[in-house]
């Protein structure tokens, strides 16, 4: 949008520095053109007084004499005729095509305009005067002169100009450019302050100062609405965190106080007693997810150190194995992993196990900063998988398997605060896949 605004004013100074330079250098060459052409004209005149009185003395020798020195002095040609056509004096090269002209002031008139000067041409100028008294010719008098130094004077002037026009151009575009940059600059700021927020720095605000008034309101704006919203999402996290550590003690009591009700129970409701503990154990997996899905959008629960992810792996192996399912770890013993990535790839695990079948294969490995869990199970489908990463999302098929339905939405706030990024992918020929793309890795 910068380079937009600076392109339009640009253009719009170009066509009004344009707009003043080409009139204003077409007025100096017409105005140098008739100059010349006075100046010409004074010293035709001269030559016709000087060719009518020749002609009725019926001497040319001084009128050949001032002809001669004048066309030495100026470079210029000049030749009279009488009435008849025929030349009496001429004196400097003629390469002009006079028969217009001649006709022209045989006709009593004299020339009253000249093609423009420009520093291309013409070369040279032809004027034409009637020499005699009243209604009476003698004779016309031809000059041919040249226009070099009236073309180095417009060129000079032109030049003046176009340098002139160039400077302010080149000025103009700073300005330009200052201006736009001023223009901008709370947009720059919002969309700086927009990326910081949305890669997860709630604090993150614009900083009102250089601007049009209006933009720095909507800078000042945009900060109220910011801090509104982060108090509300605080708040939120904070009745989540509240609420969930106030319910563990009251669900833990009530499970205790169910246990002991257990000797007192009959025979028949042995079955409801055990559903509601399955229940009650549910709840209890609920509340210790909520409580850690609030701290880890706090922030409280990532940590920066590095973790072995070898000791963790081997833990789970024991657990495959009660699950008759493979787990393969294509992982150096000594891979040192994020502490948040270590807990993505429990979660990971621990949601392939649930779900792969005895006999089936979990791989876990990592390379180039890439942590993968590939599992053989039924996996899930595109739009499942674009829907799976968000907080209590269960598949409709796999509605019985216990599970609060948090554990990767978990992930995903763990793959935020590090850095990193989570993608749900297919396995071949079926299966899922939990990639972890860690900031370094790019």
């Amino acid at each position: 949008m910068n380079s937009r605004l600076v392109i339009t004013f640009t253009t719009l100074i170009v066509f009004l520095i344009t707009a003043l330079a080409v009139p204003l250098a077409l007025a100096y060459a017409t105005h140098r053109t008739n100059r010349l052409l006075l100046d010409r004209r004074a010293d035709a005149t001269r030559f016709a007084e000087l060719a009518d009185q020749a002609a009725r003395d019926n001497d040319y020798s001084g009128l050949m004499a001032e002809v001669t020195r004048y066309a030495d002095l100026y470079g210029a040609a000049v030749r009279v005729r009488d009435r008849g056509g025929s030349i009496r004096v001429t004196a400097g090269r003629f390469d002009a095509d006079d028969r217009d002209a001649l006709r022209l002031a045989l006709s009593g008139r004299t020339t009253e305009d000249l093609p423009t000067i420009t520093p291309f041409g013409p070369a040279m100028v032809l004027l034409a005067e009637p020499a005699g008294r009243d209604a009476q010719l003698s004779g016309v008098v031809l000059i041919e002169a040249p226009t070099e130094r009236a073309r180095a004077e417009v060129l000079l002037v032109w030049a003046t100009l176009a340098v002139g026009a160039l400077v302010a151009v080149a000025y103009s575009a700073l300005a330009a450019r200052r201006l736009a940059r001023w223009i901008l600059r709370p947009v720059t700021e919002l969309d700086r302050t927009t990326q910081a927020i949305a890669q997860g720095r709630m604090d993150a605000r614009a900083h009102p100062g250089a601007g049009p008034s209006e933009l720095r309101r909507l800078e000042e704006r945009f900060n109220a609405m910011a801090d509104a919203v982060s108090g509300a999402m605080e708040r939120q996290r904070a009745f989540v965190a509240d609420a969930s550590h106030e319910l563990r003690t009251p669900l833990t009591v009530l499970g205790l106080r169910l246990e002991n009700l257990e000797p007192h129970l009959r025979g028949e409701g042995t079955a409801e007693f055990e559903e509601a503990m399955a229940e009650l154990d549910r709840l209890a997996l609920l509340v210790e997810d909520l409580l850690a899905l609030a701290r880890v959008e706090a922030g409280a629960a990532v940590e920066g150190r590095a973790v072995e992810l070898g000791p963790r792996l081997a833990t789970w192996r024991e657990v495959y194995a009660a699950k008759q399912v493979a787990l393969v770890a294509e992982v150096r013993e000594t891979a040192q992993v994020p502490e948040a990535a270590a807990r993505i790839a429990d979660i990971a695990l621990d949601n392939a196990q649930k779900f792969v079948p005895e006999g089936g294969t979990v791989t876990v490995t990592l390379a180039d900063g890439v942590l993968r869990v590939a599992d053989d199970g039924p996996g899930l489908g595109e739009e499942e998988r674009s829907e799976a990463l968000g907080r209590f999302w269960r598949s409709g098929a796999h509605a019985n398997v216990p599970g609060s339905g948090l554990g990767l939405a978990i992930a995903a706030e763990l793959a935020r605060a590090c850095g990193a990024t989570l993608r749900l992918l297919p396995a071949e020929p079926h299966g899922l896949v939990v990639e972890l793309r860690l900031g370094q890795a790019g």
